[in-house]
């Protein structure tokens, strides 16, 4: 049995691990090259659509504002972010993307789909809904892992 646990740990790992380091690589090697991992999730966490309050998008990424504020600087001055104030309260700042950032985030998202299309091409429907299961199962643990993690802080 502990072989077994052994060895998933390190899949999960490796998993995690490539998924990270093929990302970086399709960044470098992409017409975004001049973004960081970093910033892509950034970019992903305002969503192409209308705009975000710098604090929503800080809970999201689970990120501190200054954090954040550092990140969106970096990105505005790349040309993929736009940052207002809102009209109604002008302590309230939003953000979204420019036609840049809207691009680099469609590319992004195909990269990932193309990745997973990748992954399964050799798979059959059976294996394909067992890999699903198994995933959402790992993903629920994993949310519950660190809720219960959280709250002990």
């Amino acid at each position: 049995m502990k072989e077994k646990l052994v060895e998933i740990n390190k899949m999960l790992v490796e998993v995690y691990d490539d998924v990270n380091h093929i990302e970086e690589f399709s960044i470098k090697k992409g017409v975004f090259s001049d973004l960081s991992i970093t910033e892509i999730h950034t970019i992903e966490a305002v969503g192409l659509y209308g705009s975000k309050t710098m604090s929503e998008v800080s809970a999201e990424l689970e990120i501190t504002m200054g954090t954040l504020t550092t990140a969106v600087d970096k990105l505005i001055k790349k040309g993929y972010m736009l940052r207002n104030r809102s009209n109604t309260d002008r302590r309230i700042v939003n953000v979204s993307l420019t036609k840049r950032g809207k691009l680099a985030y469609r590319i992004h998202e195909k990269f990932h789909l193309d990745m997973v299309e990748a992954i399964i091409d050799d798979f059959s429907a059976e294996e394909e809904e067992i890999l699903l299961t198994a995933l959402r199962k790992l993903n629920m643990h994993l949310k519950d892992i660190y809720t219960a993690a959280r709250r002990v802080d």
